[in-house]
């Protein structure tokens, strides 16, 4: 008896697409989180929290915690007012807000980052920093670095890029880096959102620099000289925000006599202020448009 051997034909695949022209986003490598979030801008917010764990950054609240065994009650139920009352404000303005994006400029520092997670887990909001999503693109700090130095063009036009994106979504709180003020372009794409100007002063931001780098005798002249420098040529694009949130001011308001004892919690509270001072005007500016 002979034995037949069929074969069997593999399934048709359909042909595959011709491939696409390089463009400007393959070229920079976008990192995979800020695509996603762009690919899912037009679901609904419910479906961007499935997966907010994928890429979300950990807020401030999330991450710190009172660990100490001996920190007193007073302490505790002092940090939950302060979130409560954070909570209370941001749901307040949100339906105002309308998933509009938030902008932070101003020199970095550990305040503006720490107010920018916070700010954004208020709102339920996704924190981004510009800066890190260009050194991202770069493949690191020391080759955004190096990227800098020699080819200077090219890493602001990665900046614009990563601003043109960002820009493009919503429900984000951004903190800037200076290349966000340093070109008209950059800053019309800050128009897309809400820009606020966090003032930190210099000796503050100074500090922090040298513990940063352990330099237990702190910044020196030079360095200071340089940082100086870098706020006189920025202080212009900074002032083009919609507001400013001085950290001098809030602790003055509040009655500190040191200006390290306003916390993130505080700046925080004050900026969700500005921003409903911003809200209500554009809507009253909007109301008193329409026609009769």
């Amino acid at each position: 008896m002979e034995i037949v051997t069929a074969t069997v034909a593999p399934p048709l695949r359909p042909p595959s697409p011709s491939p696409r022209p390089p463009t400007i986003y393959s070229t920079l490598r976008l990192p995979s989180c800020l695509l996603h979030i762009r690919a899912q801008s037009s679901h609904s917010f419910s479906t961007l929290i499935k997966h907010k764990s994928q890429f979300y950054r950990p807020s401030l609240s999330t991450t710190c915690s009172l660990s100490d065994e001996t920190t007193t009650s007073t302490t505790e139920v002092t940090v939950l007012d302060s979130s409560l009352a954070l909570k209370k404000r941001a749901a307040d303005i949100s339906p105002e807000l309308k998933g509009t994006s938030i902008f932070l400029v101003g020199m970095r520092s550990s305040m503006k980052t720490s107010l920018g997670k916070l700010l954004a887990d208020s709102l339920r909001y996704y924190y981004f920093d510009s800066d890190s999503l260009v050194e991202e693109v770069a493949s690191g700090a020391s080759a955004a670095k190096s990227f800098k130095e020699t080819d200077e063009k090219g890493f602001r036009e990665s900046e614009t890029e990563v601003l043109k994106q960002l820009s493009s979504m919503g429900r984000l709180v951004v903190c800037a880096g200076d290349g966000a003020v340093q070109s008209s372009t950059n800053l019309a794409l800050l128009r897309h959102g809400i820009s606020l100007w966090i003032d930190v002063p210099l000796d503050m931001v100074a500090q922090a620099m040298s513990e940063e780098s352990d330099q237990l005798s702190g910044a020196d002249s030079e360095e200071l000289t340089e940082l100086i420098a870098t706020f006189e040529a920025m202080r212009g694009g900074y002032a083009t925000a919609d507001a400013t949130i001085s950290l001098q001011k809030v602790a003055v308001n509040l009655g500190y006599d040191a200006l390290d004892s306003v916390t993130a919690e505080d700046m925080t509270l004050e900026v969700l202020k500005e921003i409903e001072k911003l809200t209500r005007l554009k809507k009253m500016l909007e109301e008193a448009a329409r026609p009769f």
